[in-house]
């Protein structure tokens, strides 16, 4: 061995040390010293440039692995809520008028535990009357029954197929399940464009049956045999099996015609089977909702509730079947317990939480495709957090309360000006900017606005409207949570979410945790989760199951 080489595996083995060290600090000492002798075999073995990269990798990679925070039991959020701290909206540069006018509009958007336990007393006798067959009609909050009825049990094995539509994008995924061995998952996503999503019903269900065909032949399947499917559907359906679902109404932007009161799973079948090209028979339809429960529930048994909080949001959990008054179709007398998907997105449609909304999200409702529904929804979910943000922005713009020079120059011609420019992401990059130089804040404002130097004061407006707009969507999510938390009253359980503001969002995490903690009893112990692929996996796992019971799959 020459002795550069030489000194070059000293530098290396001491770099590897110190960010080694890192690691031992984190209580993982026994797998950072497996990391630390798997490099330095790998350095003994050959020290050339290339296996000098390979060691940076894994170190780095064993680095950030054993970094990651692990869920416990109302833990603190790895995301302290102290860094959040709101930064000056220019109380030394403003006047007292000024600064109550600011204030006020953020006022809008604050929530105190008693108004939360409020809300909670009101989404309680909703749920209540929601599941009551003599007051279901008039309920907002539809507590539908889903059919589901087991958990897994991990033991699930089948090759599956499943379709995931909710939104603008939908997935089609191939899921090979085996007993104590991974998922395996492929799946591709396709676009829904704006035509397709507010066209015919045959025109969506003709490209989804399209886009599984091409997946399918893309992927080497094998078309001589029947695959059975599970269809996450993330719409409100009542459900009348595990194979049998009405539509009730469409949301998240969809208004496809001829579809409201179909049986969705006779109608992807139909259009499926008018190919000819594929076999393939949809065995269960379940909303996303459900889905993230049974993903999460495969590797973790105390799952009980799941949390959507996306585009749209929206929750389910496991409730005791005598006190399903709605259910009129057949269930097993052997099963105690079934999965009601709330649908609570639609609470408050008949104006009980009017109370706590604000102007702007009566300017949103004004101006939505579907004016006076889901109205909890237009104020949680993502597809309506940065608009809400926007509006209050404007309106600060037009009594000449920030930007004032600026928007002398601008003249109302950026995209600021237009509905839904605002994109929720920003919301994001905003809230983790510095409350001194506000770079990403700055850099928004001039891609949307044209703003070239906005003053420290204005941009930290701008951060207080976010902070606002999202700690409110957070602290409601959290209301709803804590209603079912007591209603379900178990000792310990394990809360699965998915959802991109949820999954991205820099605090929504932390504000839900403490905000819950205040909400329940310390007798309900509880744990959030991110769900993997809970859409999709979610999906599989039920209808592996169905498949088992099925002759056509044998």
């Amino acid at each position: 061995m020459s002795s550069e080489t030489q000194v070059i595996i000293e530098t290396t083995q001491t770099t590897v040390d110190e960010t080694l060290g890192q690691i031992m600090k984190s209580n993982t000492f026994k797998l950072a010293n497996f990391g630390k002798n798997l490099i330095r075999r790998i350095l003994t073995t050959s020290a050339t440039t290339v296996s000098i990269g390979i060691v940076s990798v894994l170190a780095f990679t064993i680095y950030r692995s054993y970094k990651q925070p692990k869920s416990r039991m109302n833990s603190k959020s790895p995301v302290s809520l102290d860094s959040y701290v709101e930064p000056d909206i220019g109380k030394s540069k403003r006047t007292k008028e000024q600064l109550d006018e600011i204030q006020k509009r953020l006022d809008e958007f604050k929530l105190s535990d008693e108004i939360l336990k409020q809300i909670m007393d009101i989404l309680e006798a909703e749920m209540e009357k929601g599941l009551d067959r003599a007051t279901h009609s008039e309920a907002d909050v539809k507590m539908l029954p889903t059919y589901v009825c087991q958990l897994p049990t991990g033991k699930e094995s089948n090759d599956i197929l499943a379709l995931d539509l909710g939104g603008s994008n939908f997935r089609v995924l191939y899921i090979r399940l085996r007993e104590n061995e991974e998922p395996v998952i492929v799946n591709k996503v396709f676009i829904v464009s704006e035509s397709i999503m507010k066209g015919t019903g045959e025109k969506l269900f003709s490209h989804i049956a399209s886009c599984l065909y091409l997946f399918m032949k893309n992927h080497n399947l094998d078309m001589t045999r029947t695959y059975p499917l599970g269809f996450t559907f993330s719409f409100p359906c009542r459900q009348l099996g595990l194979s049998k679902a009405i539509l009730l109404r469409w949301t998240k932007g969809f208004l496809c015609s001829d579809v409201v009161g179909e049986d969705i799973v006779a109608t992807l079948q139909k259009y499926i089977d008018a190919r000819g090209d594929i076999k393939v028979k949809v065995c269960v339809l379940i909303n996303d909702t459900v889905g993230t429960v049974m993903s999460t529930a495969y590797y973790d048994r105390k799952t009980a509730l799941g949390l959507i909080l996306g585009t749209g949001t929206n929750a389910c959990y496991i409730e005791n079947i005598d006190r399903i008054g709605i259910l009129d179709s057949y269930v097993d007398p052997d099963q105690k317990q079934m999965l009601v998907n709330t649908e609570w997105g639609a609470f408050g449609e008949n104006g009980s939480i009017d109370f706590i909304r604000s102007r702007y999200d009566e300017e949103i409702d004004k101006t939505s495709i579907n004016v006076g529904k889901q109205i909890f929804e237009k104020m949680v979910s993502g597809m309506y957090l940065g608009e809400l943000v926007r509006l209050m922005i404007l309106e600060l713009i037009d009594r000449e309360l920030i930007f004032v020079d600026e928007m002398k120059k601008n003249a109302y011609r950026h995209a600021l000006f237009t509905k839904g420019s605002f994109y929720t992401k920003y919301l994001n990059e905003i809230e983790t900017d510095s409350n001194t130089k506000f770079t990403r804040t700055k850099r928004i404002l001039k891609e949307l606005a044209g703003i070239e130097n906005p003053s420290n004061e204005d941009c930290a407006v701008v951060k207080c409207i976010c902070m606002a707009v999202t700690k409110r969507a957070a602290k409601l999510t959290s209301a709803g949570l804590a209603v079912i938390l007591k209603r379900m009253n178990k000792a310990e359980c394990t809360i699965a979410v998915d959802g991109s503001l949820f999954r991205y969002h820099p605090r929504m995490q932390a504000v839900c945790e403490k905000t819950l903690t205040n909400l329940v009893s310390s007798l309900n112990k509880f744990k959030i989760v991110l769900s993997t692929d809970g859409s999709g996996k979610g999906a599989a796992v039920v209808a592996a199951v169905a498949a088992e019971n099925d002759p056509i799959f044998k």
